[in-house]
């Protein structure tokens, strides 16, 4: 598996937060057409980054830091959803799951960063 096949993930990744900041600043309630864009890009980050990560598990014997990192990312993707979720439905943003929200994906790149540097390195 050659390393171009990560950048576009990373680079989806990327737009999704630059989309999160742009509802973020749009406020309540959220922008349609730009919240659809957040969680697509967001959706397409993940199965790909998912697909790419899947092509290189199956080359390599599975370490025990490997599951730890990939059961931190899968946690962490839940947690983005499932508070995303929350955020939109709610007339007010609960301060807890706008934390969450935010702290969450520097977890799922820290793990799905080491991951890939692990897993690339072999």
């Amino acid at each position: 598996m050659t390393i171009s096949k990560i950048f576009l993930p990373i680079i989806l990744f990327i737009l999704t937060i630059a989309a999160g900041f742009w509802v973020s600043k749009n406020g309540k309630p959220y922008n349609t057409g730009i919240f659809t864009l957040h969680k697509l890009l967001a959706l397409a980050a993940v199965i790909l980054a998912a697909i790419v990560i899947a092509g290189l598990v199956k080359a390599v014997p599975l370490q025990s830091v490997i599951i730890l990192l990939l059961v931190m990312a899968s946690l962490s993707v839940v947690a983005l959803f499932a508070t995303g979720a929350l955020m939109s439905i709610q007339k007010t943003v609960d301060s807890v799951w706008l934390f969450i929200h935010r702290i969450a994906p520097f977890l799922l790149a820290s793990s799905v960063g080491t991951i890939l540097y692990t897993l690339l390195k072999k």
